[in-house]
């Protein structure tokens, strides 16, 4: 997977892998959102938004990195519009702002799509009102439907998914896959961040102070080191209790793995097909007992 934004490999991991011939990869990368600060990625460019220039040069730009002819899944990253983002928990109406409208956005992806670019559209850190205004926007004018919504989930990041994006994306409702990215919550899940003698030092949330603040300034610490302590008491490993977790929802359709080094792909990789599938029933039930006591420990 390759990112518009700069940042490290992620992997995708799941069902939606598994249902591919075994030699074909999933090539996918994203269009960044508004943003005043991200202007570097374009060449001429004083605010980046999701309008018909800004994405097609995203996606040339893309094709030309990958030293491809098309990419499979290409996802809006963030929304044009204001959203409550990135630990931010609840929406802001003040910070509302006209946003490019989402049938403008489809028939832009459209295009690419039928020049043979990208096969297939999604988006990401998208809200319920966003996933059914581009599917309502597709039926109504023909336009490519979206098939993938790449949000964050994890046993510390739960409410905003399963309250009601589970239902809108539903096979029977939009029908719109889960592609789970942080299912580690950055890291935090593996529990290195609770030990005082691991090495730490090249780490995302010791290398760049406030990234992912929500996960060091929140009860997530000390919902980590429960959820530790459950993997260790099943005999799992806290990786193998984080990403089997995410695996065995009935809405995901894959997960997003982040690494920086080999070993950790591997790990990661391992602890996904190795894990117990479904985990029994006395961890599920753990999960959930801890889940009624810190609910989404990260919200600030």
């Amino acid at each position: 997977m390759n990112k518009e934004t700069q940042g490290r490999t992620d992997l995708y991991i799941g069902r939606w892998m598994q249902s591919k011939p075994r030699d074909k990869i999933i090539l996918a990368t994203k269009v960044a959102g508004y943003s005043e600060r991200s202007t570097f990625l374009r060449d001429n460019a004083k605010v980046v938004r999701v309008d018909a220039a800004n994405i097609k040069e995203s996606i040339e730009k893309s094709l030309k990195r990958l030293s491809t002819d098309y990419i499979d899944l290409l996802q809006i990253h963030w929304p044009d519009r204001y959203v409550a983002l990135f630990g931010e928990f609840s929406y802001n109406p003040t910070k509302w702002r006209p946003s490019i409208p989402f049938e403008e956005q489809l028939k832009a992806l459209q295009e690419l799509v039928d020049e043979g670019k990208v096969r297939y559209i999604g988006v990401s850190n998208e809200t319920s009102y966003g996933v059914m205004e581009f599917v309502h926007a597709a039926k109504a004018q023909g336009l490519p439907k979206i098939v993938s919504i790449q949000n964050s989930y994890s046993l510390l990041v739960r409410c905003r998914f399963e309250v009601d994006l589970v239902e809108v994306c539903h096979p029977n409702n939009c029908n719109v896959g889960l592609l789970a990215y942080s299912p580690l919550a950055g890291g935090v899940l593996t529990g290195k961040y609770l030990d005082a003698n691991a090495d730490i030092s090249k780490s995302r949330l010791n290398l760049f102070p406030g990234y992912m603040a929500r996960y060091n300034d929140s009860l997530a610490k000390e919902a980590t080191l429960e959820y530790v302590k459950l993997a260790k008491k099943h005999g799992l490993t806290p990786v193998q209790l984080a990403l089997g977790f995410v695996r065995d929802r009935p809405f995901t359709a894959s997960s997003i793995i982040g690494a920086t080094t080999m070993e950790q792909v591997k790990e990661n990789i391992d602890a996904f097909t190795s894990t117990p599938r479904p985990l029994p029933q006395e961890v599920l039930d753990g999960i959930e007992d801890l889940f009624k006591r810190y609910k989404d420990p990260a919200i600030l």
